[in-house]
């Protein structure tokens, strides 16, 4: 599990005066870049290499409001399987209380052939921090 967190801005909420469904996914997003730097993963270092992360799928659930000034962590598991794909579940909690869950399928996309890579925890542990290869070796099968 991965965890960053952050806090709701008074810009990001709508007329009902919480946050805005969009900005939800955004959240998502932060979680996985920080979920990537943890392992020691650069975005532009994955561009180098030819690759890219794509995501293929994404189911929001909302659970109770975020309000402008609330500390939201996001909290992000990592589950590899066999295939081309692999899962990022994000729980976003204020507190003790998880107020969304965002459940999202990704692959790595190969810049060149603009297809998925075969084996997306073999190219990411290539790439990692030893660290950051050790945590995508513990990560547990989706």
């Amino acid at each position: 599990m991965f965890t960053t967190t952050v806090t709701v801005r008074g810009y990001e909420c709508d007329a009902n005066g919480h946050v805005n469904h969009a900005v939800y996914h955004q959240y998502g997003e932060h979680g996985r870049t920080e979920t990537f730097r943890e392992l020691g993963l650069e975005i532009t270092d994955l561009s180098a290499a030819g690759i890219g992360p794509v995501i293929l799928e994404t189911t929001v659930r909302f659970l109770a409001e975020l309000r402008a000034g609330d500390e939201v962590d996001v909290v992000l598991d990592l589950r590899f399987g066999q295939g081309k794909t692999f899962r990022m579940d994000i729980e976003l909690r204020r507190g003790d209380v998880v107020a969304a869950t965002i459940t999202g399928t990704m692959g790595l996309l190969d810049h060149t052939t603009r297809r998925l890579v075969a084996d997306p925890r073999g190219r990411l542990k290539a790439l990692a921090s030893p660290a950051g290869a050790q945590l995508l070796e513990d990560s547990p099968e989706k």
